[in-house]
C-alpha cells in the first residue's frame, strides 16, 4: 500500500513547509521511491485562479489545466513527481463537492456534518494519491497548527493515521526556534507550544524539523526532544538556507532524515544518490559568470508573485555556469521615469504575465527599449503581448495599436479576446488553461533551443495575438515562430534582424528545473552574456 506522510507547520506561517515537503519528496526519489506531493490549502476559495498575486503570489498551472497554489512549483523543480488536479485541495472545493452531494441526496437524509462528511471527503482527495506504483504519498498541510479554518484537515489526516495503522502513516512537524537579538538566546518554548496543540488535537509528530537562524546547542535538542515527546534523533535542525533554497535537502540528508523516514515506514530502498543535485549546487556557488537582467512587471514587490520566473532565471544561469543578478522593475516606475533610467546597465530584459491596463504602457516602453539597443528580450504572456504592441506601434505604424484588454476601442486590435470567451461569464477556472502543442518553425530561435518540431507547454489566458494583423506585422521582420495548428493560433514570436528578441503566449517557467533548465530560459541568459560581453549575434 502506499505509506502517507503529513507536514504540518507551528509558531508563523511562511517557514517553508512546501519546500521540505519537496525537498522529502527528493530525498525519497533518490533513494528510488515512487512519490507524489499534494497541497491542502484551508482556504475556502474554490482555487487561487481568482485570488489577487499580491494576497496569494502565483498561480501554478499544470498540464491539466488546473490553476493551483504555488508550492506545487517547488514540488516540480525538486522533484520528478506528476502533479495535477488532484495535487491541491482547498477548503472550497471540499464543501463545494460536500454540497453538490447534499443536493443530489446522496447522504439520504441525514444531516450534513463536519464529522464525519467533510472529514470523509478531506481523506478522499488524500487517497486519491493512492496507486500501486506510488510508494510514498506526502501531503502538506498550508496554514499553522491551531488556525481555525485548519482544524477540519487537521482531524481528517488525525482519522486517517488511525484508520491506516501504525508503520502506514508519517507525521512531520516544522516550527521555528525564536532568536532573540536583545538576550542572544534561542527559545524552544513557541515550538513546545506549537507541538502541545497539535497534540491536542490528537496528532503526535514524529520528526520535529526546528528553522532557526543560529544553531542549536546540545541542549536545544535535548530540551525540545524532553517537552514534544520525540526521540532526540528525531529533532532536526534547518538553518536558514542561504544563499539558495536548493541546500535543503542536503542539509536535510545530513541529519539523516531519509534514513528516519525509511525506517520509520519500513520502506526498503536502495543508498541515498543526490550526485546530479550535488553537481547544480556546485555550479550555483561556483558560477563563472555573472550577468544582470532586468524584470519588468506589475507585482514586482510581492517576492512570491514570480516565483516560477525567478527561479527559472536561475536555472538559465546554471546552464550558463553563471550567476544571474535580477532587476526587480516596476512597469509603473518606467512610466514615471522612463526606460532609459530604469533598464541603463541590463544585459537583458524579461517581462512577465499579467492581467489587466495597469502598468501596461512601462511594459510596452521596456520592450521598445530592448528592441532599439538590440537588448535580450524575452516576454512571457503579457509580455509577449506588450512586444507585439510595440512592434505594431513603432515599426509598422499602426498608431494606436493595443490589446483590447487594456483598450476595448483601440483602431488596432493586435492582441484580442480569445473566440472561446467571448460569452465567458464566471472568472474562475475559465481562462485557456493547461497543456496545448505548439509547432515551431525551422530556423527559428526556438526551434534551435528546444531542438525539436512540437512542444507542448502551459497556458493561461484569455487573450491572444490577432490574426489578422499577423501577414503585416511579419512583411516588417515580426515572424510568428510557433503556432497551435489546431486553433491557428500564434504561441511564440520572433523579430528577425534582433539578437534574441522572443515573445512565448505560454508559461516555460513551470516546466524548468534547477537539475533540466528550461531551454528558453537557458537560451535567454546566454544572449545576456553574449550581449555583456559585446559578442551578440544575429541568426
Amino acid at each position: 500500500m502506499t505509506k502517507h506522510i503529513f507536514v504540518t507547520g507551528g509558531v508563523c506561517s511562511s517557514l517553508g513547509k512546501g519546500l521540505n515537503s519537496a525537498s522529502i519528496g527528493l530525498l525519497l526519489e533518490s533513494r528510488g521511491l515512487k512519490i507524489r506531493l499534494q497541497k491542502i490549502d484551508p482556504y475556502v476559495n474554490v482555487d487561487p485562479g481568482t485570488i489577487n498575486p499580491y494576497e496569494h503570489g502565483e498561480v501554478y498551472v499544470t498540464d491539466d489545466g488546473a490553476e493551483t497554489d504555488l508550492d506545487l512549483g517547488h514540488y516540480t523543480r525538486f522533484t520528478n513527481a506528476m502533479v495535477d488536479k488532484d495535487c491541491n485541495v482547498t477548503t472550497g472545493s471540499v464543501y463545494q463537492t460536500v454540497l453538490q452531494r447534499e443536493r443530489r441526496g446522496e447522504f439520504l437524509g441525514k444531516t450534513v456534518q463536519m464529522i464525519p462528511h467533510v472529514t470523509d471527503e478531506i481523506k478522499a482527495r488524500i487517497r486519491k494519491l493512492d496507486a500501486p506504483d506510488v510508494d510514498v504519498a506526502i501531503t502538506e498541510i498550508g496554514g499553522t497548527v491551531g488556525d481555525i479554518e485548519g482544524l477540519p484537515f487537521m482531524e481528517a489526516i488525525r482519522q486517517f493515521g488511525q484508520e491506516c495503522g501504525p508503520g502506514n502513516v508519517l507525521y512531520v512537524h516544522l516550527t521555528l526556534l525564536v532568536y532573540l537579538r536583545a538576550a542572544q538566546e534561542l527559545k524552544t518554548k513557541p515550538t513546545q507550544h506549537s507541538v502541545g496543540t497539535l497534540r491536542q488535537i490528537g496528532i503526535i509528530p514524529d520528526i520535529l524539523i526546528c528553522r532557526t537562524e543560529k544553531p542549536m546547542a546540545r541542549e536545544h535538542v535535548e530540551k525540545v526532544a524532553l517537552f514534544c515527546n520525540v526521540p532526540e534523533e528525531c529533532v532536526l535542525e534547518e538553518l536558514d538556507a542561504k544563499p539558495n533554497i536548493y541546500q535543503i535537502p542536503v542539509m536535510l540528508r545530513e541529519q539523516k532524515l531519509d534514513e528516519l523516514i525509511c525506517r520509520r515506514l519500513g520502506l526498503e530502498t536502495r543508498q541515498t544518490d543526490l550526485k546530479h543535485w550535488r553537481e547544480m549546487l556546485d555550479v550555483l556557488d561556483n558560477p563563472d559568470h555573472a550577468v544582470e537582467v532586468a524584470v519588468v512587471g506589475k507585482y514586482i514587490s510581492r517576492q512570491s508573485a514570480y516565483e516560477s520566473v525567478y527561479a527559472a532565471l536561475e536555472h538559465g544561469g546554471i546552464a550558463n555556469r553563471s550567476h544571474v543578478r535580477v532587476r526587480r522593475v516596476e512597469s509603473e516606475e518606467i512610466e514615471a521615469k522612463g526606460a532609459a533610467e530604469c533598464l541603463d546597465g541590463v544585459h537583458g530584459v524579461l517581462v512577465p504575465g499579467g492581467f489587466g491596463g495597469r502598468g501596461i504602457e512601462g511594459k510596452i516602453a521596456a520592450a521598445r527599449y530592448a528592441r532599439e539597443r538590440a537588448l535580450p528580450y524575452f516576454g512571457i504572456c503579457l509580455g509577449m503581448h506588450c512586444g507585439v504592441i510595440e512592434f505594431s506601434r513603432h515599426t509598422c505604424g499602426l498608431e494606436g495599436a493595443n490589446s483590447t484588454e487594456a483598450n476595448r476601442d483601440t483602431p488596432h486590435p493586435v492582441i484580442s479576446l480569445l473566440e472561446e470567451q467571448r460569452q465567458v461569464e464566471d472568472l474562475g477556472g475559465t481562462m485557456r488553461l493547461g497543456a496545448q502543442p505548439c509547432a515551431l518553425e525551422d530556423g527559428s530561435l526556438a526551434r534551435r533551443h528546444y531542438g525539436q518540431d512540437v512542444i507542448s507547454e502551459r497556458h493561461r489566458h484569455r487573450y491572444e495575438f490577432n490574426n489578422a494583423y499577423r501577414d503585416r506585422l511579419a512583411a516588417r521582420g515580426m515572424r510568428s515562430t510557433g503556432i497551435y495548428r489546431e486553433q491557428d493560433l500564434v504561441e511564440i514570436v520572433e523579430i528577425e534582424d534582433h539578437p534574441w528578441f522572443v515573445g512565448v503566449q505560454f508559461h516555460p517557467e513551470f516546466k524548468s528545473k534547477p537539475t533540466a533548465p528550461h531551454p528558453l530560459f537557458a537560451g535567454f541568459i546566454e544572449a545576456a552574456l553574449k550581449h555583456q560581453h559585446g559578442g551578440s549575434e544575429a541568426r
